[in-house]
């Protein structure tokens, strides 16, 4: 036995956990997603990387895994809990709501693309049943990567959950069908698949009824125990037992998972299920993703490289295109359409279970399955930056049909202020002005916040002020006052230099940071510089006197006190010779 290197499963361990603990932290601080890092380990790891020299250095047992297939099911169980996770985060009130997208665009994104995709297959020679089985494989998508990048709740999380929940549900009945169309294996199929359907729909429905009944009072006496070994022990306990008997009866074990999600959301203990099954959920996501990494073969990209480039780039931009497609048609904005469209471009690792079920039924040689087997890997390790490119897309969009910051106009009413900057501080600036009746123009760099506000009813032009010219189109000469709300010392600091010199009456009021940084603005010309940290110190000071039974106009009156000599004592730091008249210019004494 000296002689002889025995792997076990503590080698797999250390590989798995040597991921999670050393290189993810190493790409998370390159800016790279975490899912390219466990997918590159998975290819170094694996029977094509490391794992394929064993034999010849029998030590690199230690740092590749010996047995990918005996890790399958922690991979398996990592997608389970995510569907568990996003089950958690919904109710039977949203996926009702959500009735009409699942349905509606969720089917006809699957079958549009797989119709495309099937089409194309069959016109380059593929049989009909063989390219329907590979257009139904490719035109899913993967949940397990889409659902972590996006999430549920934005604009584009909905719409690709939307999508991809159909996809889920459909996986049971493509693989029936499949069957259908093997040879000889029609009516075996068409049968299996009613048979499943029912005895499905009632598990279901047991599980609904069971679990509101049951999961509370389980849950109640976890929680009464105070033990968070015995909760996380019921958690596991209600997702894998809801896995199974999804599973037992020929549907999708994730389809379990997401029904025990959506019963826990529907609790009072989802937050606390959430937090204390996520550690478990993100390393077993990491596994699979290892062993998808697994399923790349350099080798035999680099032999086929050019037919394997052109597949991939064939299934991303005919997705891409038939998704945005579909969703503009139902109304979908075109920024949320081209980002999902991309988003949703790469297959899914139920692609990989849908083509060894074609190639099990005969419709495609072993052959094909492998070659879209590695199309599938490589599309998959590429979700990430299709993510970056769909948000890239998203902008584009957006920045092409959104109104471009021009001069103001000088045959209107020019406005009473010009607000540069609008997040939260700029927004409740503008919400002021608005209750004075001082009319006013904002300008903000991103067009994600340009969308949302424009969609409230604010006047929020797109510009990026930080770029050379931009300041002399928005007709400063007209206005009374110039709000810089931008957190960016830097910025504001030459912004208002710049300003300062060429309207020198123009009053400018800035947010300042702190006193230093008020000082500072101070020096470059500001009229009124307001720290954050003194005014939320004052307000504290007024809110507590005030609790303290102290009259509400002494308070006032100490107040505005106190605040002009602190601002005396800025202004003195900054060596200001200039002070802000006490009674200002009304904005409307600049028109």
């Amino acid at each position: 036995m000296s002689g002889e290197f025995q792997t076990s499963g503590l080698s797999d361990a250390l590989v798995i956990l040597g991921a999670a603990g050393i290189v993810i932290p190493a790409f998370a601080r390159m800016r790279i997603s975490p899912v390219i890092g466990f997918i590159l380990v998975g290819v170094l790891v694996g029977p094509a990387g490391l794992g394929s020299m064993t034999a010849r250095m029998p030590w690199l047992n230690y740092v590749a895994i010996s047995n990918p297939h005996a890790i399958e099911p922690f991979a398996e169980f990592g997608i389970i809990l995510l569907l568990f996770a996003i089950g958690l985060e919904l109710s039977f009130r949203r996926l009702w709501g959500m009735r009409r997208l699942v349905f509606g665009a969720g089917a006809a994104e699957l079958l549009a693309c797989a119709l495309l995709i099937g089409v194309v297959l069959h016109l380059m020679g593929q049989s009909w049943t063989g390219a329907t089985g590979l257009g139904l494989a490719l035109a899913l998508s993967s949940t397990a990567l889409v659902i972590p990048l996006v999430g549920t709740q934005s604009p584009v999380g909905r719409m690709a959950f939307a999508m991809l929940l159909f996809e889920d549900l459909a996986l049971v009945p493509i693989i029936f069908a499949l069957g259908a169309l093997a040879p000889h294996g029609q009516s075996e199929g068409l049968a299996g698949l009613a048979g499943t359907l029912v005895v499905g729909s009632a598990i279901i429905i047991a599980m609904l009824l069971l679990g509101r009944f049951l999961l509370p009072r389980l849950f109640a006496q976890a929680a009464r125990t105070k033990s968070p070994e015995l909760f996380l022990a019921a958690s596991l306990l209600v997702v894998i037992v809801a896995s199974l008997a999804t599973t037992a009866v020929g549907l999708s074990p994730i389809m379990g998972a997401l029904i025990a999600g959506v019963l826990i959301a529907e609790t009072e203990y989802h937050t606390e299920v959430e937090a204390i099954t996520a550690p478990f959920r993100g390393l077993a996501l990491g596994i699979f993703l290892i062993t998808v990494g697994m399923g790349i073969d350099l080798r035999t990209i680099i032999a086929n490289w050019a037919a394997i480039l052109a597949a991939v780039l064939a299934v991303l931009i005919a997705k891409a295109v038939v998704t945005t497609g579909l969703l503009r048609l139902t109304g979908v904005r075109p920024s949320v359409a081209a980002e999902t469209g991309v988003l949703m471009a790469s297959p899914s690792e139920t692609t990989l279970i849908v083509l060894g079920t074609a190639a099990s039924a005969q419709l495609i040689s072993a052959e094909t399955a492998g070659f879209w087997e590695i199309v599938t890997a490589i599309g998959l390790t590429v979700t990430p930056l299709l993510a970056k490119l769909g948000q890239v897309a998203a902008r584009r969009v957006e920045v092409r049909g959104t109104e471009a910051l021009s001069e103001l106009p000088t045959d209107s009413e020019p406005p009473d202020a010009v607000i540069i900057g609008f997040g939260r501080v700029g927004r409740l600036v503008a919400d002021m002005l608005t209750v004075h009746g001082r009319r006013y123009v904002a300008v903000e760099s991103d067009i994600d916040t340009v969308i949302a506000c424009r969609r409230d009813g604010y006047p929020v032009r797109f510009g990026d002020i930080s770029r050379p010219g931009l300041i002399d189109r928005l007709g400063l000469d007209r206005i009374g006052a110039l709000v810089l709300t931008m957190d960016d010392p830097v910025l504001v600091r030459r912004l208002t230099r710049s300003v300062r010199a060429k309207w020198p009456a123009l009053a400018i009021v800035a947010r300042a940071r702190d006193a230093d940084n008020a000082a500072e603005l101070y020096r470059a010309g500001v009229t009124d510089a307001v720290p954050e940290t003194l005014e939320s110190s004052l307000q504290l000071s007024e809110a507590a006197l005030v609790e303290l039974g102290v009259a509400m106009g002494p308070v006032i009156a100490s107040i505005h006190e106190k605040r002009a000599e602190l601002r005396d004592e800025i202004m003195a730091l900054g060596e200001s010779e200039r002070e802000p008249p006490l009674r200002r210019r009304k904005l409307s004494e600049s028109n």
